[in-house]
């Protein structure tokens, strides 16, 4: 089975996520943009991505807390899945919507807050919660 239904159990938060932000990025488009800065949805690609997955690693290093684990998977749902979702939205967003466009930039904007995510909660939230369980 591909997808696992104790997923959904064990990373609710990282699904919410997942499924706010596939809503986003497949609607029509706001037109808060226009008030905002320029380059503010670059700005919101970065905090959307950081945001999941900042909270896939705090629900992971939560539920793995009292165990050794093989950090491997954990890269795997806090980088690898975020970056292919963010292409896979993007390809989307060119191919299937008339009213959006894929973009290189919002692409990045979504790795840089992946990266970010990774290096606070590899650096400061692994070692507090491992200190604190």
């Amino acid at each position: 089975m591909l997808f696992k239904f104790r997923y959904i159990k064990e990373y609710p938060f990282s699904i919410i996520i997942i499924l706010v932000i596939t809503y986003l990025t497949l609607s029509q488009p706001m037109e808060i943009g226009r008030l905002l800065f320029k380059g503010w949805d670059k700005f919101a690609h970065f905090a959307m991505y950081g945001t999941l997955s900042g909270v896939f690693w705090i629900e992971f290093l939560l539920k793995h807390r009292k165990k050794q684990v093989n950090y491997l998977y954990a890269m795997v749902g806090g980088v690898l899945y975020p970056v292919l979702f963010g292409g896979f939205l993007e390809i989307c967003q060119r191919y299937f919507t008339h009213y959006r466009s894929g973009d290189w930039w919002d692409f990045l904007s979504n790795m840089g807050g992946v990266v970010l995510a990774t290096l606070i909660a590899w650096y400061a939230l692994r070692p507090w919660i491992m200190k604190n369980s």
